[in-house]
């Protein structure tokens, strides 16, 4: 909407005395019923996410909504389909935003011919024209994205995929066995393992600046990945499966990408964080990037997923981030560290299981502090530190809010905790919706 009014007169965007992060209650003006909220109420519960106003409605547009922070909250043109809203109708929090989109959709005329089927037939099509007589290799972590995404690409070029699981050393407890298991066993796809947790931790030695961890990360991952790829091509030239790989296959999605997008020319925009498929690779890249989720959200891989008849369970599977834990140990990460994480995440999902809430939370997780606070065991004086946990629901990850347990289940996981894992003493939980927190802490 800021860039509408931009367009038509830059005096009517100005900063808001009040910033606008979550629910807002949208009055739609019966005096200027537009098609766009066609068959919706009035008022209407929308996600907002702005610091940034209109201060008078452009020349030729009129108001067609309000909230109580902005007076300007929707507008459209007087006679061209222009519309201009202020809040997100694509994310599940905005109610009736999918209808709007429909609506939006009957007042272009477009056609309604795309499903996930069409998207999966495209895609596989496109690959094999991109791969041509070479080959690809994909970076693959065991969650829901880099499964489908490599799913993907094995049903369009089979075995000319070769799947690259790196073990960093910043994985949950047991998480490599695990996905070895899952994409063998399950997904038949090609798996080449490469342990390079040393190099890993090495590398992110007295690092504490979460931006920083990214982004080594990113640029030691595709390292990693140059190296693999070299050593496959060589093992392959003696293989019915000859042919240079010019191909490396990431899981980005477009949340990936509206995060990690950097600051444009003119703007105040800012880079979020940056994810590791994107924001920390190098320019240098030396072959092709292959992002066949990109313009996806979560939940529309997930449809993917069941569309390639990847197995359900592994389609609902929380995400973890690409960094792994190092973005979940705050501070340096060091192994003591990762241990005590990994332990209380463990923990943490035991009960979250056993409770029967995993299919009601779309992610949760454990996080270390790099603070202590005193503490009495028995008689004992402690000075150790502290976790917080989280918990958020969401259909597309672009915002979130906190998962609210029953008290019995936080006590019961704070008691579990601070007995069986060594080193904390205190546990606390993270309230905070998507926007102003993202998912991840850091």
């Amino acid at each position: 909407m800021q860039w509408i009014a931009w367009s038509h007169g830059q005096e009517t965007v100005v900063a808001g005395e009040k910033r606008e992060y979550g629910l807002a209650a949208l009055l739609l003006e019966s005096a200027n019923p537009s098609a766009l909220f066609e068959g919706l109420p009035s008022p209407l519960p929308v996600w907002m996410s702005h610091g940034d106003k209109l201060n008078a409605v452009p020349p030729q547009f009129i108001t067609i909504g309000t909230t109580a922070n902005s007076s300007y909250a929707a507008i459209a043109h007087k006679s061209r389909p222009f519309f201009g809203i202020q809040f997100h109708p694509e994310v599940s929090h905005t109610s009736g935003g999918l209808k709007m989109l429909d609506n939006f959709v009957a007042i272009c005329n477009a056609d309604r011919n795309w499903n996930m089927g069409k998207f999966a037939e495209q895609e596989v099509q496109r690959i094999r024209s991109l791969v041509g007589p070479g080959q690809a290799i994909g970076a693959v972590s065991g969650g829901v994205d880099s499964t489908v995404a490599a799913k993907l690409m094995h049903t369009a070029i089979g075995s000319k995929f070769h799947a690259v699981f790196v073990d960093n050393g910043l994985l949950r407890e047991n998480e490599a066995q695990s996905v070895k298991e899952t994409l063998t066993a399950y997904l038949g796809i090609n798996l080449h393992v490469v342990d390079a947790s040393d190099r890993f931790l090495a590398a992110l030695a007295n690092v504490t600046d979460p931006e920083q961890k990214r982004k080594i990360i990113g640029r030691l991952f595709i390292t990693i990945f140059k190296e693999t790829a070299l050593s496959i091509a060589k093992a392959a030239e003696s293989s019915d499966r000859t042919g240079s790989i010019d191909w490396l296959m990431q899981g980005t999605l477009y949340t990936d990408v509206i995060e990690s997008s950097p600051t444009s020319k003119g703007t105040t925009s800012t880079t979020i964080k940056s994810h590791h498929n994107v924001g920390g690779l190098p320019d240098e890249l030396g072959i092709g990037l292959l992002e066949p989720l990109r313009n996806l959200y979560k939940d529309e891989v997930r449809e993917l997923g069941k569309e390639l008849l990847i197995p359900e369970e592994l389609c609902m599977r929380h995400p973890f981030p690409g960094p792994g834990l190092a973005i979940r140990v705050l501070g340096e990460v060091t192994k003591p560290q990762l241990q005590i994480v990994r332990e209380v995440d463990t923990i943490f999902t035991e009960e979250i299981r056993k409770a029967g809430l995993y299919r009601d939370i779309s992610q949760s997780f454990a996080c270390l502090l790099p603070l202590k606070a005193v503490g009495v065991m028995g008689d004992k004086r402690m000075y150790s530190q502290m976790i917080v946990l989280r918990a958020v629901q969401t259909t597309d990850f672009m915002t979130a809010t906190s998962y609210k347990f029953p008290d019995d289940f936080q006590d019961r996981v704070s008691t579990r905790i601070v007995n069986e894992v060594e080193g904390v003493c205190r546990v606390f939980y993270d309230w905070t919706s998507k926007p102003p927190g993202t998912i991840e802490m850091e």
